[in-house]
């Protein structure tokens, strides 16, 4: 591995950048182990908007002065990813994003300190002053979100009728929750039962009339200027502004009808490979029959929230024992298994992952969904564990922060150019792990495939919604048709809603990874090293899928 070059103008114009963005982005700092800006909050008010917007084109400035042919292999890509970074940046503040993203059931404001009190240590007298000011913050925080919901009721960028709905509807969960009982207040990393209290102090006395403040304003006008159509279509400058978030989260500039090309083709590739094992379990075509008769298996249901995260962590332990068959570098940070906060639980996904801090002080950590358990179903769970802690994105996102050949904005901040290559990579791994053998039946295997097809689906109801004017409930209907269970087929739909573009990070990614290994494994031959090209793959860290497509070859050294 080359060595990392901390002086070069490329890297030091990345650390000044990643400094900056922490300085703005105080809770995502304190997610990664850096106390520095624990006592603060985001600033999306006019002035914390116009400061990121200088970042960007000041950042932009420079690294146009910069000669890219002059550069080392990896500051190149460094500088590829920060100009990415900067102008779409650049364009989304042009677009106001910020309005339509501000109401939210996945990731809104209310979400954000339920989450940043189980990163934030606060056990000491210092510490425990900090997390007070963070919570004092809140106050102003909600406030400055209040006025722009206001301004995108003006310019009529707002949300879909349903993604205000759900937020209402969860920010009543949250602030009927007595102050005691607040995950806030017990959630708190304190380091004694009088400092809960005070926190709980605080919850009622700050948090909940700030969130009772924003329900309010979410009532009493935005959700009656909420738009009534799913698709972001529907909003000023609509169809200008989902090519946006295309390119925002995948780096790629494809039109919508040629991803939703692209996922009917993949559901009827997958379908049939679903139909061989139906058949071979006596179902004949009739996959959907095969399906239900697996959902009907007690052995196939957990009883308990517990049995659904004990089997996960011994799908996670199997994976880490047949690992090093398949990866020469193995990540050091540990990981766990947790489910779902309660008080989101409706609003979240199957699963998801949380990296570990930097300085090893936490693991990573896999969240498993356990509402609706009779739904959670373990030939769903299995490529979804795989998908989500090993070998997938713990393996992925472990080994990038990890990685000291990288700069800091490498480790910790390349996902900044969007998901295709770390959902791509979270794809490819359920697949992986049927070549690792895994899956510990075809009924198993049967529910990697039904992932396919729901990740494949994905890029037809994503398109469908936002590109080509689907109701909502056709794209409810699709996915049901994919194989997935009513509740999660609402769910996932109302979060393409919330989130144009997210949903085709996954199979495009996944495409890409799967024709670069077929184009090398042609050109090795025999010679063709499984355990090199994932080595190469994940040694360089998060990267736009152009990039990967340009490198990765010359990454893997041809057989002499």
């Amino acid at each position: 591995m080359s060595q990392l070059d901390p002086g070069s103008p490329v890297n030091l114009l990345a650390d000044r950048f990643w400094e900056a963005i922490l300085a703005e982005e105080p809770t995502t700092a304190t997610m990664y182990g850096d106390d520095r800006y624990d006592d603060r909050l985001e600033d999306p008010s006019p002035e914390g908007r116009a400061r990121r917007r200088r970042l960007m084109e000041t950042t932009l400035a420079e690294a146009a002065t910069i000669d890219l042919d002059a550069q080392s292999l990896e500051d190149r890509i460094t500088l590829d990813m920060i100009r990415v970074v900067c102008e779409l940046g650049i364009v989304q503040d042009d677009q106001r994003t910020d309005l339509l993203k501000m109401v939210d059931q996945m990731a809104g404001p209310q979400t954000l300190l339920p989450q940043v009190v189980m990163f934030q240590p606060a056990d000491t007298p210092e510490r425990f002053e900090r997390l007070e000011a963070r919570l004092r913050a809140y106050e102003g925080y909600m406030a400055a979100n209040r006025e722009l919901l206001r301004e995108g009721i003006a310019s009529g960028l707002t949300a879909p009728r349903i993604v205000t709905e759900r937020t209402i509807a969860q920010l009543e969960r949250l602030t009927m929750i007595p102050a005691e009982e607040s995950i806030i207040t017990t959630g708190a990393r304190v380091a004694s039962e009088t400092d809960r209290a005070r926190v709980a102090d605080i919850v009622r006395e700050v948090v909940i009339p700030a969130e009772r403040a924003f329900l309010a304003a979410l009532k009493d006008g935005y959700l009656a200027a909420s738009r009534e159509e799913p698709g972001l279509w529907s909003a000023p400058n609509g169809d200008a502004l989902y090519r946006t978030q295309i390119r925002s989260w995948t780096t790629l500039d494809i039109d919508p009808q040629e991803v939703h090309r692209i996922g009917l083709e993949e559901l009827e590739s997958i379908e049939a490979e679903r139909r061989t094992i139906a058949r071979a379990e006596g179902f004949g075509d009739d996959t959907a029959a095969y399906r239900a008769s697996l959902a009907a298996q007690a052995d196939n249901i957990p009883d308990t929230a517990e049995m659904l995260l004990g089997r996960a962590r011994e799908d996670i332990d199997r994976a880490l024992a047949l690992a090093p068959s398949y990866f020469g570098r193995l990540p050091r940070a540990g990981l766990d298994v947790k489910a779902v906060e309660e008080f989101k639980e409706k609003d979240s996904p199957f699963a998801y992952y949380i990296p570990p801090t930097t300085d090893g002080s936490r693991p990573g950590i896999y969240y498993a969904n356990t509402y609706d358990l009779p739904s959670r179903v373990y030939t769903k769970l299995a490529s979804t564990t795989y998908h989500e802690a090993v070998p997938g994105h713990h393996f992925q996102i472990a080994l990038e922060m990890e990685n000291e050949t990288l700069t800091t904005f490498r480790r910790l901040g390349s996902r900044l150019v969007g998901g295709a290559y770390v959902e791509g990579w979270g794809l490819y791994a359920e697949r992986l792990a049927d070549e690792m053998g895994l899956y510990r039946s075809e009924a198993e295997r049967f529910g990697m495939l039904d992932g396919q097809a729901w990740r494949a689906a994905r890029l037809v109801v994503d398109s469908g919604l936002h590109g080509l004017h689907w109701p909502r409930q056709r794209s409810i209907d699709t996915l049901l048709s994919a194989g997935l269970t009513p509740t999660d087929s609402v769910i996932e739909t109302d979060r393409y809603i919330c989130w144009p573009g997210q949903a085709l990070t996954y199979k495009l990614g996944q495409r890409e990874i799967e024709r670069l290994r077929a184009q090398i494994a042609a050109r090795d031959g025999a010679d063709f090293d499984l355990r090199a090209f994932h080595d190469a793959v994940l040694g360089h860290g998060s990267l736009p899928l152009a990039t990967l497509s340009r490198e990765l070859p010359n990454w893997v050294a041809t057989p002499a």
